[in-house]
């Protein structure tokens, strides 16, 4: 079979674990050699064994995506020691939970540090790169980018922000050859409801969302990478997170109404 990215390299921030790390194997398989990076350097390196185990190259990139200074020199290493970069996953993300009017100004500050700021400082150092190849660039938002639920709030506005920054880039990159997809993610089988608000991993914490409705990562990275290759403007799924995010730009009310009922 005919692997799309082959000769290519890729880089993927927050790799360590759930979507990230199921996005940098599924590009390896399609024939990338892939860079990971993330803050959890333990994580990068089994992560980077299965990328070679895979018969790809890989470059472990340890790297907080709230210090622009190391994801410009996270890049630079990628392009030094792989020779180009070609697809840029900017996946590096988490979600402060709680009541607006309980939530601090330093929760409300990390959560956009990184969900927003980190995501676009991102894509600003990879693009020259990507720009010298026709590469491509992913964003990983949310179906929560299109609605919201209480005790959500900074999150969504967060992938709100995401999606505005996917759809700009869009525009602003055309012509240059690269193209920029911006992924929707209903639920996906990931550690994000085990991480506190501060960004640490809790492993034992319960995840309270409806299992029944949960894609497995790889199943998601299939989808996110087949999205990316076919250079899509923007993509939704599960198929629940389909309906969630129609619901959310067309019919508002009703998810205030599903919310409130007592």
């Amino acid at each position: 079979m005919a692997m799309t990215f082959e000769g290519q390299v890729a880089w993927v921030t927050g790799a360590s674990s759930g979507i990230g790390r199921a996005v940098a194997l599924e590009l390896a398989r399609q024939g990338a050699d892939v860079a990971v990076s993330a803050r959890r350097a333990d994580k990068l390196e089994e992560a980077a064994a299965e990328i070679e185990a895979l018969g790809r190259r890989a470059l472990v990139v340890p790297c907080d995506v709230t210090e622009e200074e190391t994801l410009e020199a996270a890049v630079e290493r990628v392009v030094a020691e792989l020779g180009r970069l070609d697809v840029c996953v900017a996946n590096a993300g988490y979600g402060v939970g709680g009541k607006i009017a309980e939530l601090s100004a330093a929760e409300w500050r990390r959560q956009l540090d990184v969900n927003v700021v980190g995501v676009a400082m991102t894509a600003k150092h990879a693009l020259p790169h990507l720009i010298d190849h026709g590469g491509r660039l992913a964003l990983i938002g949310s179906v929560m980018a299109m609605m919201s639920m209480p005790r959500n709030g900074a999150y969504s506005a967060s992938k709100y922000a995401v999606r505005a920054i996917g759809q700009t880039l869009a525009m602003e990159l055309h012509g240059s050859g690269v193209s920029c997809t911006t992924v929707h993610p209903g639920f996906v089988d990931t550690d994000i409801a085990r991480v506190d608000n501060h960004g640490v991993l809790h492993p034992d914490r319960e995840d309270k969302r409806p299992h029944k409705l949960m894609w497995p990562a790889d199943k998601a990275a299939r989808v996110i990478v087949r999205a990316i290759a076919r250079r899509k403007r923007e993509v939704v799924f599960t198929g629940h997170g389909k309906v969630g995010a129609f619901v959310g730009r067309h019919w508002p009310g009703l998810i205030q109404f599903a919310t409130t009922r007592r």
